[in-house]
């Protein structure tokens, strides 16, 4: 079992600490969430059951590529994750351009979250149609893959249309950093399938995910894929090696945890989970 440690519910000042030391003690990631801005007034929740944003606007943000490179250049071997990149909302140029810098200069410990987004409002913000962030996304992670894999390309979609360009240098990693696909509904398992190498529901359960799991597999063998898609949980506490083992029996293959009630707890959380679960989970 992996894992990972999440920063969304951690204090920025305390990020940095953090990462050095996951990255001592041998933790396999670190994530950190995304948007490109809240708006005061919203509505919706990705989580079920909720009908506000779980977080308010005035929340700092920043950006991810930047950040997430600072704290490769503060450590060895700790991975770092987008949980979840909104990368509908931008264009591909710019995203791949920011993706192979960080993924070069971790020397490929950048693991790419990405999602179709679910507040509306920020994308009226951003003054694009909602409505066709599926369309968008898969555009933008076909053109992405191009830059990061061939010479020459062009390309002539719904929203992105351009003669051919060149795009150097390419990733690090090889053939381009893991897509990790965030999401639940047919479009996620579909790209999690077809395009990505991992997957990250937002509002499944344990019990809900072999049925998930075997769908994702049945369109990645009718794909012609035989590599595994990785499966990575997030949301719940991890206590005890017994919830570690249940989660690898449903088919989690790293857990996103944040061992900590608050950011002041936090370099002492990740020791005690260190000691008592991590080493011993090394083989589940």
């Amino acid at each position: 079992m992996k894992f990972g440690l999440t920063f969304g519910a951690l204090n920025p000042k305390s990020w940095e600490g953090v990462a050095v030391l996951g990255d001592q003690l041998g933790f396999e990631s670190a994530w950190l969430p995304e948007h490109m801005v809240i708006p005061v007034s919203a509505a919706g929740s990705p989580h079920h059951g909720q009908e506000h944003p779980p977080i308010p606007a005035t929340v700092p943000i920043y950006d991810v590529f930047t950040y997430l490179a600072f704290l490769a250049g503060k450590t060895t071997t700790i991975k770092f994750g987008t949980h979840v990149y909104n990368i509908g909302l931008r264009h591909p140029f710019t995203v791949a351009r920011a993706a192979t810098t960080l993924d070069i200069v971790s020397q490929g410990r950048f693991l790419f979250g990405i999602g179709a987004s679910w507040l509306k409002e920020e994308w009226d913000a951003a003054e694009l149609d909602f409505s066709t962030r599926g369309k968008r996304v898969d555009e933008s992670l076909e053109i992405c893959i191009k830059l990061w894999t061939n010479e020459i390309i062009e390309y002539h979609g719904a929203h992105f249309s351009f003669n051919e360009v060149a795009f150097e240098p390419k990733p690090f990693s090889k053939p381009h950093p893991p897509i990790i696909v965030g999401g639940d509904g047919p479009a996620a398992l579909r790209r999690a399938a077809t395009i990505g190498q991992g997957w990250i529901p937002m509002n499944h359960s344990l019990e809900q995910l072999p049925a998930s799991i075997a769908r994702i597999n049945e369109l990645r063998a009718a794909a012609g894929i035989t590599e595994k898609c990785e499966i990575t949980m997030g949301g719940g506490p991890v206590t005890s090696l017994d919830d570690v083992k249940r989660c690898r029996e449903f088919g989690v293959d790293r857990m996103l945890i944040n061992p900590w009630k608050s950011s002041r707890e936090a370099l002492d959380g990740i020791k005690e989970f260190a000691d008592t679960i991590l080493g011993p989970a090394s083989d589940i």
